[in-house]
């Protein structure tokens, strides 16, 4: 059965560099900004939206507030009495939401929805906001009392690489190289000023230090804060959009398909469960390859590029085969060529993704979509890919446990 047009309306990013705790702002406000500044980028009336989600993973812990939906109503007087929730899937909490959203809109409850991601993560010491993230593993068994666990679940999948297919340092050093190269092209992203190359990426001084295991800090995602809203729309909404606008409605970029599985909580069982796969982390491969499946698209060799879960460089490194971009085990393959470098073959986070761009939490999933929308539409600005017709997200939470993957086109 042929599944619903839902379309992607546009959207509205805040800047990643920003810490609002510093500015004496409330979640609220992030979310604000995001909202208003979606309605205005798309010139979109607030009294249209007909449901709203929030994804977020972790504001009773960052800031002491759950309930989150009833913030939505905050940015505008016309949202009065809306139907809202709020998603959370760890670091995937935002594509979730974009799930929920596209699935009420494909079942005709709605035909607007606005969904936004929010993280505010500066409101604590990194030692804090650590065992914070900790709660996105199995906390009693994975992370209670480990300084700084995510780095470390995710240097032993960088170990298991190892072990299975070998790995070399100077491989995820490119990969953090070329993100922060492209960060410096996008103006909200976090990293866009600093200064990281591939010598300083392999540094082994109290500069570069380690954080877990063989990952050091040239090879993590930042602590950010941030949100993203966009707005979807069902193929009537996106019509009278079109039409207000003198648009053909065949040119709005649109979500083609979808990809989403869960994998055993705890890493030790991710990796037990993938003994005999070729793919250290089945579940992701199997996220990827049903949105491919579902967009119509035979394979990566389709794709324009890819918006990628890189918290660390070990998970991008794992997203090159898990896409198919190279066998199993031969991401280095890809680094080495340039295929994922803009330009190359497949860009693999022109935006500088997580490591470049930044990574509030619960935001990152709506920005990768965002990204893809803007790629499509011909938006990008500098890291725009020439020519982009489809680009394929994956967003992750925990140590691979969810996986969520769009294709836009």
């Amino acid at each position: 059965m042929r599944q619903p047009e839902i379309y992607i309306l546009g959207g509205y990013q805040t800047d990643f560099a920003r810490n609002w705790g510093k500015e004496k702002k409330h979640i609220t406000a992030l979310m604000r900004e995001s909202v208003l500044g979606a309605l205005e980028v798309t010139r979109l009336d607030a009294k249209d939206v007909e449901v709203a989600h929030v994804g977020n993973f972790a504001a009773e812990l960052y800031c002491r507030q759950g309930h989150l939906g009833a913030f939505f109503l905050e940015a505008d007087p016309a949202f009065e009495g809306l139907a809202t929730s709020r998603h959370e899937a760890a670091c995937a909490s935002g594509s979730i939401a974009l799930l929920a959203a596209s699935a009420e809109l494909e079942a005709g409850r709605y035909s607007l929805a606005c969904v936004v991601g929010v993280e505010q993560m500066k409101t604590v010491s990194s030692v804090e906001g650590g065992d914070y993230l900790g709660t996105a593993a199995w906390y009693e068994r994975e992370a209670k009392g480990v300084e700084f666990p995510f780095p470390k679940l995710f240097g032993r999948l960088g170990d298991e690489y190892e072990r299975r297919y070998g790995l070399k340092d100077e491989h995820l050093a490119r990969i953090s190289a070329i993100n922060f190269a492209n960060a410096k092209l996008n103006p909200n992203a976090q990293t866009r000023t600093w200064t990281m190359n591939e010598r300083h990426a392999l540094c082994r001084t109290e500069d570069n230090a380690p954080v877990g295991g063989r990952l050091r800090i040239s090879d993590c995602s930042q602590v950010t804060d941030g949100a993203v809203a966009v707005f979807l729309a069902t193929r009537e909404a996106a019509e009278r959009y079109a039409q207000r606008r003198g648009l053909s409605v065949e040119r709005l970029p649109r979500l083609l398909g979808w990809g989403h599985h869960t994998a055993y909580l705890r890493f030790d069982d991710k990796v037990r469960s993938s003994e005999g796969s070729p793919y250290v982390l089945p579940t992701v491969r199997a996220t990827i390859t049903d949105a491919l499946r579902r967009a119509g698209v035979r394979d990566v060799s389709e794709l324009s590029a890819i918006e990628t879960h890189d918290c660390f460089t070990t998970s991008e490194y794992m997203a090159i085969d898990h896409f198919g971009l190279t066998a199993p085990g031969e991401s280095w393959k890809a680094i080495e060529d340039g295929s994922i470098e803009l330009g190359g073959r497949c860009p693999i986070n022109p935006s500088g993704g997580l490591i470049g761009a930044g990574h509030p939490v619960g935001a990152t999933g709506v920005r990768q979509l965002l990204d893809a929308y803007k790629q499509i539409a011909g938006q990008a600005g500098d890291y725009q890919v020439e020519g982009a017709r489809r680009v394929a997200t994956l967003n992750i939470g925990g140590s691979g446990t969810t996986s969520v993957s769009f294709v836009v086109g």
